[in-house]
């Protein structure tokens, strides 16, 4: 097992965790920052807006897992302060930090259509990375598997998801690796992308499927009664990613059509 303590400075205990979760942030913020630039915007907007969206975020996370795991700090509330320890639900994230940069948006006055492209690229990318704070943590993964099976992964991963004598399906290397392939399919898109949003829509749609396939091996899943709520939340989301496309794609239909009306007159 991976000592999930990176580093020990007197009373101080940095986890992988956190050192992971700040690498997520770092990457995504830089990839947004270098997309900004080539879209004119100013990139400081860029780094503003973490300030807000980050701890927005991480607060978003928390609550949503608190909230759905009550029974977890029931007993003692002042444990769900430790972040450090897990427990962030991406979908409670990406509210907290929507809820966020819309504010600095409107305020602000930028095209929240297009900062929203420029967001989504970073944020799938910083998913990717962070799920490796959930293997280090030994969380966020599927079901008993036996040891043949797990035998064709790398031996730290083996090793790693070899807990209380079992060992269990590597779930967040799976959608670890869907959130990277979802990364690259954005990011070679943008320039082919038919109107401005429809790069975050299509995030939404990607990573929601990605994320129901993931969550149908997971036992550690948040309920919402008999249903596991990431499935009903990425169902959501991919239907509203699919309606967002075709409105913006219909809006783009109606405007070249008013756009060759007026020239003939």
């Amino acid at each position: 097992m991976i000592n999930p303590v990176a580093l020990t400075i007197g009373p101080l205990s940095i986890r992988w965790y956190g050192v992971i979760m700040a690498v997520a942030f770092a990457t995504a913020i830089t990839l947004a920052y270098r997309r900004a630039k080539r879209n004119n915007i100013n990139p400081d907007h860029i780094l503003n807006m973490a300030v807000l969206i980050i701890p927005a975020a991480i607060i978003g996370a928390r609550l949503y897992y608190v909230i759905f795991s009550w029974d977890l700090y029931r007993g003692n509330p002042l444990s769900a302060l430790a972040i450090w320890h897990g427990g962030l639900a991406i979908h409670g994230g990406i509210l907290g930090g929507l809820l966020a940069g819309f504010f600095y948006v409107r305020r602000h006055n930028l095209s929240p259509w297009l900062i929203a492209d420029i967001a989504a690229p970073s944020l799938i990318l910083g998913q990717a990375i962070g799920r490796w704070g959930n293997f280090i943590n030994q969380e966020a993964h599927g079901g008993i598997v036996s040891e043949q099976f797990i035998s064709h992964f790398p031996a730290f991963i083996k090793n790693q998801m070899f807990i209380d004598g079992n060992y269990y399906h590597p779930a967040f290397l799976y959608e670890s690796f869907w959130d990277l392939i979802v990364f690259l399919l954005l990011y070679f898109y943008w320039p082919h992308k038919k109107a401005t949003g429809e790069v975050a829509f299509l995030y939404l749609i990607l990573y929601s499927a990605g994320r129901f396939c993931v969550e149908s091996i997971r036992t550690d899943s948040l309920m919402l009664g008999p249903l596991k709520m990431a499935q009903v939340v990425s169902l959501l989301l991919m239907i509203i990613g699919l309606t967002g496309i075709l409105l913006l794609r219909r809006g783009g239909k109606k405007k070249e059509t008013r756009i060759g009306v007026s020239k003939k007159q």
